[in-house]
């Protein structure tokens, strides 16, 4: 084969895995296994560009590598395909979101495949997929069946929480609930029927009904989760979201709050992810204290972390969305609250919290009563205050907190000094701990320590409050008012009181298929699109009447927080996966993925990991033991410079735009090369120019500005790695894309850089062939050159794939091919390792020539070299002599001769003696392996 045809090579090989399923996996008990994932794509209808690869790439030459060393490697890929476009798409245009998807999918299979990963796709698996989801919903049920009992510290079957009230009444259940529930004796609970002691049970399980403030979009008709809400709007479309508060199914994760933050410490993540999961839960030590409202007999519960300063309160700030809102607002005021509420609901909870400098409230007109000294503090409504953070309602302390100074100099609240050591607080808030307490009561004279624990005694005695240690981290929200997600596998049955009561679908009725509809928006009445559905009803077995289902479907995360335990046993039709291959599979070995999951999927992953265990389903708490989150690759922009106000649309090149008054846009980077602009590409792919379009060249050429940015259809940078697999093949991309920088690191794209790599595997290529296409490896003894090179690379490409180090194991490679090639070295006792070590890299040209000299199987079926440590053991070093600090002769002595030895031959060599010019010998110093000084 004269030259290195990428396209032929690399259609042949992918077909070959394929027709010969190369990269099929079973349990082997007699391998050790490794569990390589990547975090699986949603499939938009863009399909990937030169930026999504990067992780799979990486995660790829891993599988490779250890399937090499003998290891049993499961690397599987999917589709996280419910969401949100596919279902915006379908209300733009009428056609269902699986089409879309179906579609979408398409075109990723074929990229990847194009790209040539070891992916074993027996094992795929799709999150809209019935045969999926049907264990999606099982996993609910699961959760819906199960409490989280505090003395045993895990999750269990709500048969042992009847029990316990069956032998003790509630107070026997040491349960995490709903605070303050009513209680009752083991005579009452087994003097209810059955379908009380159900109702009472729904408060104690770890899927629940709630009101919860949500963002609602009255646009989209749904609720989104705060990570698809930007500035207030929607992510996707860009329409306002406000608070609303809505009944909405619900997970108990802060059950697993203080196991989701020990956890952290097992498991081989970064730093700086954990401390995301950490700060998220948010695990903060304090005490909890009620005001009760004046002329009420209502009480507002507050969570403070400085129970310290309970003499400095000065007023009480409610969120706006605290149900007690209305009740508490004076007629007077009445206008004012809802005028503010209407605002606040405009803005969403990330914008209300980050927001720290703008000021604002309402006055409710109301007052409750400092428990401790008996002051009247005024009740305040404020969007810094949160529903859904604590119990909505803060105390203001305005001389030890910003914020509330803040506050209250706004509003001319009083700011009352609580410690001799705070300082200058006319002026600032001051938080110290220092000193001792001035005007508070019980406390005046004592210092922090003393303080916090006469007044945490007194809430208690008093059953006033109490100390208590809360989280930052709420209960998960697990519905969306949308079409395109699992349905909930709940019915609603009325009870004698009329009250529609959830209850589950039998489980030989799973998957509870998603119905066809008409429309994919909410209906007109305001109900989740399932409400068009015709007949989605579910009739009980036993039962004549038909009830009512869910309409709302689960989250996006909710496929995705268990799918790595499905490839175990993809196509199993009778449990979510066998006990072989959880046993066998156990975890994820190495997890790739993006930092953007910190707080969302990694979180919930954790979460129903850690309930599947303490069910008994699974044995490992951690689903991942190492996780890395691959760098972002930045598009390289380019821009051309429109002339303002000209005449005719004119563009002037970038080393003349100074001259002119300009407006910079985007170009399209395909059709630029070297930051070169094809002019007659440019026209005519743009319909935003006019007909006639002047430009202001230099030399002949339009020279287009550049700057990195974030990878975007809307900044004409993106670039699509089929077309640089056509023209320069997969494993050139493969190679470029690790050759970038580090992996976990941002790096800019730049096309050019990649016909460097292109070069170098041609010339890998000449280690095989002439430029004729005549063979010209043989079977000859290597030298030590050769095989120092081969060894040295051996050694560089095994440290660098277990650092994940992918970018210098490149390097390598091209160094031992510089060197080789210079050694004209065509030795098969070299190439054949060589080609070993390189194939994970770029596999389908390692395959090529694999066969090309002689050998039957699959390169993947061999084994890694083993690296030879005294192929670099050096015979000897060249020694630069320097004479009065000069180098003016290079001596060569055995590497392991003695320094005195060396000492002597130096003084005795004939050019030092002639350098020396017969002065006397001051001193002579021996670096070994480096360099001998001479001082005359």
């Amino acid at each position: 084969m004269a030259e290195y045809r990428h396209r032929e090579i690399e259609k042949k090989w992918q077909q070959y895995w394929e027709n010969n399923h190369t990269n099929k996996v079973e349990i082997d008990t007699t391998k050790p296994k490794c569990y390589v994932l990547d975090m699986f794509p949603y499939p938009s209808g863009a399909g990937l560009h030169v930026g999504h690869p990067l992780g799979y790439i990486a995660s790829d030459i891993y599988s490779r590598y250890k399937k090499l060393q003998g290891f049993n490697v499961l690397h599987p890929m999917g589709f996280d395909s419910f969401g949100l476009p596919a279902e915006q798409y379908a209300i733009q245009t009428g056609q269902h979101p699986a089409i879309t998807t179906e579609k979408n999918i398409a075109t990723y299979i074929g990229q990847l495949k194009n790209i040539g990963f070891c992916y074993d796709w027996s094992r795929e698996v799709r999150t809209s997929d019935p045969a999926y989801y049907k264990w999606t919903q099982w996993i609910f049920m699961e959760l819906f069946n199960a409490w989280y009992n505090k003395e045993s510290d895990k999750a269990e079957n709500v048969a042992t929480l009847y029990d316990l009230f069956a032998k003790g009444g509630s107070n026997a259940a040491k349960a995490v609930c709903d605070e303050e529930l009513p209680e009752f004796t083991a005579e009452e609970w087994n003097s209810w029927s059955k379908e009380k002691q159900y109702e009472v049970s729904l408060n104690y399980r770890l899927t629940y009904l709630a009101e919860s403030v949500v963002n609602f979009c009255p646009e989209l008709g749904m609720v989104l989760s705060n990570d698809e809400v930007k500035d207030g709007v929607s992510e996707r479309g860009g329409y306002p979201v406000i608070q609303k508060k809505m009944s909405q199914w619900m997970m108990r994760i802060t059950a697993y709050c203080d196991r989701l933050i020990s956890g952290l410490d097992t498991i081989d993540w970064s730093e700086s992810l954990k401390d995301q999961q950490r700060n998220w839960i948010g695990k903060s030590n304090g005490a909890s204290v009620k005001f009760e409202v004046e002329n009420s007999d209502k009480k507002i519960e507050v969570f403070t972390t400085r129970i310290d300063t309970i003499y400095g309160v000065s007023f009480l700030v409610l969120a706006p969305e605290h149900e007690w809102v209305a009740d508490l607002t004076t007629s007077e005021q009445k206008g004012s609250i809802e005028e503010y509420i209407l605002e606040t609901q405009k803005r969403s909870e990330l914008d209300r919290m980050s927001d720290v400098k703008k000021v604002s409230g309402a006055f409710t007109g109301t007052y409750c009563i400092n428990p401790f000294n008996g002051e009247r503090v005024p009740i305040w409504i404020a969007d810094y205050v949160l529903a859904g953070y604590g119990t909505g309602a803060v105390m203001g302390v305005p001389s030890g907190d910003q914020r509330d100074w803040n506050f209250a100099t706004h509003f001319s609240l009083p700011i009352i000094p609580i410690l001799d050591a705070q300082a200058d607080i006319e002026t600032q808030a001051d938080a110290t701990k220092e000193g001792k307490y001035i005007n508070s009561g019980m406390i005046n004279g004592l210092n922090y320590k003393e303080a916090t624990a006469k007044l945490v005694a007194y809430l208690e005695e008093n059953k006033i409050g109490r100390g208590k240690i809360n989280y930052r981290l709420r209960d998960a929200v697990f519905a969306r008012q949308r079409y395109w997600g699992e349905p909930v596998p709940v019915y609603f049955k009325p009870n004698a009181e009329g009250t529609l009561v959830p209850h589950l679908v039998d489980k030989k009725d799973l998957p509870l298929i998603l119905p066809e509809i008409d429309k994919y928006q909410p209906t007109e009445t305001g109900e989740p699109p399932l409400g068009r559905a015709k007949d989605w009803t579910y009739t009980p077995e036993g039962s004549s009447e038909a009830y009512p289902l869910e309409m709302s479907t689960m989250p996006g995360w909710a496929g995705s927080s268990w799918y790595w335990y499905r490839y175990m046993d993809a196509n199993n039709d009778t449990d979510f996966a066998s006990k072989e291959a959880l046993d066998y599979w156990q975890d994820i070995d190495l997890y790739l993925g993006g930092t953007e999951h910190a707080t969302g999927h990694l979180l919930y992953s954790r979460f129903w990991n850690k309930v599947l265990k303490d069910l008994g389903y699974v044995q490992q708490e951690e689903f991942a033991k190492k996780l890395i989150n691959q760098g972002m690759i930045q598009g390289r922009s380019n821009f051309v410079y429109r002339v303002k106000d000209a005449e005719k649309p004119t563009f002037v090149s970038f080393g003349l735009k100074d001259q002119y008054e300009t407006v910079k846009l985007h170009v399209d980077v395909n059709i630029v090369e070297a930051d070169v602009l094809d002019l007659e590409k440019f026209k005519t792919t743009r319909n935003d120019i006019g007909d006639d379009p002047q430009f202001i060249l230099e030399d002949s050429k339009y020279i287009c500005g550049s700057e990195v940015e974030k990878m975007s259809k809307s900044k004409f940078n993106v670039v699509n790695p089929d077309t640089l697999v056509e023209r320069y093949g997969a494993d050139t991309l493969r190679l470029y894309e690790m050759f970038l920088g580090p992996l976990t690191e941002s790096k800019p794209w730049d096309t050019r850089g990649i016909e460097g790599t292109y070069r170098f595997l041609r010339k890998f290529w000449r280690l095989f062939f002439d430029q004729n296409g005549n063979p010209i490896f043989k079977d000859e003894e290597p030298t030590k050159d050769e095989l120092k090179s081969l060894h040295k690379t051996i050694k560089k490409v095994a440290e660098d794939v277990e650092n994940f180090s992918f970018n210098t194991s490149v390097s390598s490679f091209m160094i031992c091919v510089n060197e080789l090639t210079d050694l004209k070295c065509h030795k098969l006792a070299i190439l054949k390792d060589l080609l070993i070590t390189i194939s994970p890299y770029a596999p389908h040209i390692a395959e090529e020539l694999w066969e090309q000299i002689g050998e039957k199987e699959s390169i993947t079926k061999t084994t890694f070299p083993t690296f030879n440590p005294a192929y670099l053991v050096e015979d000897s070093f060249e020694y630069p002599i320097q004479i009065n600090g000069k180098v003016r002769v290079n001596i060569n002595f055995p590497a392991d001769m003695p320094k005195e030895d060396i000492e002597r031959q130096v003084l005795a060599n004939e050019q030092v003696i002639k350098w020396m010019e017969g002065k006397e010998l001051k001193k002579i110093i021996v670096v070994p392996k480096r360099i001998v000084n001479v001082v005359v």
